[in-house]
């Protein structure tokens, strides 16, 4: 059986709204695509910024696909002393990811910023999300020719070239750095 992947990244967000009335905010995004939902971990919104930097992966037969019309970010915010309070919600469309995805067999959307709707339908903040949809993936786990397995002994010849590539020049930078401050006490 076939299914289609949809990886989700969301990056950040900025400039949403503040809902604590004492302390700090600290923000989480729950996704909710069909029926499967995910949630993100709890972020401070330190300087008007909140940082994730989370992958989440929905997985779907294709032919669900086609009756999936979006997928719904709501940005929450952790309260201490009541329910966590409602920041706002990014809906997207997910026709043409899907659509092109499924044509070409794949399609990566580079993280963008969505605009965040708030409760009474104005718009404050940005959310910034990333896409990636894989049509046509088999079900069954497929083991790589190329991977390299666990109890494989390793090669002298790339123990050796591994070896070139560290940056030799690291080890002589604090020397450096020791003689010139020398010769400027010196002086």
């Amino acid at each position: 059986m076939k299914e289609g992947i949809l990886e989700v990244l969301i990056v950040n967000a900025e400039d949403i709204r503040h809902t604590n009335l004492i302390g700090r905010p600290a923000y989480y995004v729950i996704l909710q695509c069909g029926t499967k939902e995910y949630r993100t971990k709890t972020s401070p919104g330190k300087h008007k910024k909140v940082l994730w930097n989370e992958k989440f992966k929905f997985n779907f037969p294709l032919s669900e696909w086609k009756n999936l019309t979006h997928i719904k970010f709501r940005i929450m915010d952790k309260e201490f002393f009541k329910n966590n309070g409602f920041v706002g919600e990014t809906r997207i469309h997910l026709g043409g990811i899907i659509t092109e995805g499924t044509d070409k067999g794949f399609i990566v959307l580079r993280p963008a910023p969505y605009n965040v709707v708030l409760e009474d339908d104005t718009y404050k903040g940005q959310i910034k999300i990333g896409f990636k949809f894989i049509a046509n993936k088999e079900v069954q786990n497929e083991i790589r020719d190329f991977a390299v397995m666990p109890n494989e002994p390793r090669s002298i010849c790339s123990c050796i070239k591994n070896l070139w590539k560290f940056p030799w020049w690291i080890c002589l930078y604090p020397f450096k750095q020791e003689n010139s401050k020398k010769e400027q006490k010196h002086e």
